[in-house]
């Protein structure tokens, strides 16, 4: 059973929520449904699961009169066997997007207050209106004020490395040299580098990372990972509408083209030859709001915050899970990434997008630095109330963007994430790329 984050999150909004629900939204497959349902049975003496795609029968639980007695007396007449024990009960609605008028209950169950709610659905069929399903469904009314919400991605690396078999006691080792600058063992530095090379190539997608962790079987996670892609790309197909169902997946597939090139800002141009944003900015929009992309806005000048100063049509787009970009490049990129022999603008690329997945993760937004054609810092994100840079590098080599970066906005802390060691030069920090979990 892999261990997640977010647990202990959720056990915080029981702990201390007030009359508020909890809404965990997230991209596809990335254990929604499952850490509900371990939360559920774990938790609570009674839990009550309504899937509203499996079991569309359910949603007449929510016709007519949506009061909290009336919805729970018509739980009990349409559910078998349930119990619901006050402040002993969880009722988790999965897949609420389709149905409008469960969401928008959401408010008086909350008001109600007897029972925990949490409900979940994937950011595709959230957007309601923009959506392409027909059975998605719009509710009457939005739960303001009724909602706590958290957001799930895919298993970060230090969860992977639990999954791997590693305790907390192995990481706060590791984190003892990040925090006093010294450099980690050569030989214990290989073997993290090693694992984050399985990492990038295994993804964070949880079936994936349960497959490697039991059979340490790397075709099989291919396997696994084409499924999720497949999934992806029928997501697409239903979720989207008319034109844009072509449009969306030409952006996505554009995306590790783009990233093997290391161009510095999304071109729509490498989708359609003389296109721009007028015909695609839609599409794109539409894979960062389901989450199968994240955007890194460029900005202008790297004050807080870094949102009113981003250029709004200066991005790049990086791919939600890295194991999945690895696939999509295929098997013998994924053996050059594990043997550390990849070369070429691709390798840079993959790193980008692998520090990018984690820096979400830690909950960062992503932005980068770009003040003329030679320099870029790929990497800024807002921590103690400024602006720290963080520079990729796939491998170890001359910082003189960095470089410039300090010298004319003078962080308390840089970060350059390499190929190699802990290495500590005034503010600029050289860290091994696995430490990056740490920032």
């Amino acid at each position: 059973m892999l261990k997640r984050k977010l647990y202990s999150r959720i056990l915080d909004w029981k702990r201390n929520h007030s009359h508020s629900c909890l809404m965990i939204k997230g991209a596809r497959q990335v254990g929604k449904t499952f850490i509900v349902r371990e939360f559920g049975v774990n938790e609570y003496r009674s839990f009550i699961e309504i899937n509203f795609i499996k079991q569309k029968e359910l949603k007449d639980i929510f016709s007519g009169p949506l009061d909290a007695a009336t919805i729970y007396k018509r739980m009990t007449a349409q559910i078998r066997d349930i119990q619901l024990i006050p402040g002993e009960t969880l009722i988790f609605l999965d897949e609420i997007q389709n149905c409008g008028n469960a969401r928008t209950a959401i408010k008086f169950l909350a008001e109600d207050g007897r029972f925990d709610v949490i409900s979940s659905g994937s950011l595709l069929g959230l957007t309601y209106a923009e959506d392409g399903d027909s059975e998605v469904e719009e509710p009457f009314s939005v739960p303001t004020g009724y909602e706590d919400f958290l957001t799930m991605y895919s298993l970060d690396f230090e969860e992977f490395l639990w999954a791997m078999g590693y305790g907390d006691e192995a990481i706060h080792v590791l984190q003892s040299y990040f925090d006093s600058g010294e450099k980690v063992p050569a030989s214990l530095n290989e073997q993290y580098e090693e694992l984050f090379r399985e990492y990038i190539v295994v993804g964070g997608m949880p079936e994936a990372v349960d497959s490697f962790s039991r059979n340490q079987d790397f075709n099989a996670v291919a396997a696994i990972q084409e499924r999720i892609l497949e999934n992806y790309r029928f997501d697409i197909a239903k979720h989207t509408k008319g034109a844009e169902k072509v449009k969306v997946k030409a952006c996505y597939e554009a995306i590790p083209k783009q990233l093997a090139k290391e161009l510095k800002k999304f071109q729509y141009a490498t989708v359609e030859k003389g296109k721009t944003s007028k015909k695609y900015g839609g599409s794109v929009r539409w894979l960062i709001d389901s989450a199968h992309v994240h955007a890194c806005y460029n900005v202008h000048e790297a004050y807080i915050p870094l949102l009113a100063n981003a250029i709004e049509e200066q991005f790049k787009l990086y791919i939600n899970d890295t194991g999945l970009l690895c696939a999509i490049y295929g098997f013998e990129t994924k053996r050059a990434v594990l043997n550390n022999t990849l070369k070429g603008n691709a390798k840079g690329g993959i790193y980008e997008n692998i520090i990018s997945e984690c820096l979400v993760k830690k909950g960062y937004r992503l932005f980068y630095y770009k003040p003329d054609d030679d320099h870029e810092v790929e990497f800024l994100i807002e921590k103690n109330g400024e602006v720290i840079p963080v520079e990729v590098k796939a491998g170890n080599t001359a910082s003189v963007s960095l470089n410039n970066f300090i010298r004319d906005y003078q962080p308390s802390a840089a970060y350059k994430l390499v190929n190699g060691n802990v290495g500590v030069s005034d503010v600029k920090r050289t860290l091994p790329h696995y430490m990056v979990m740490f920032l």
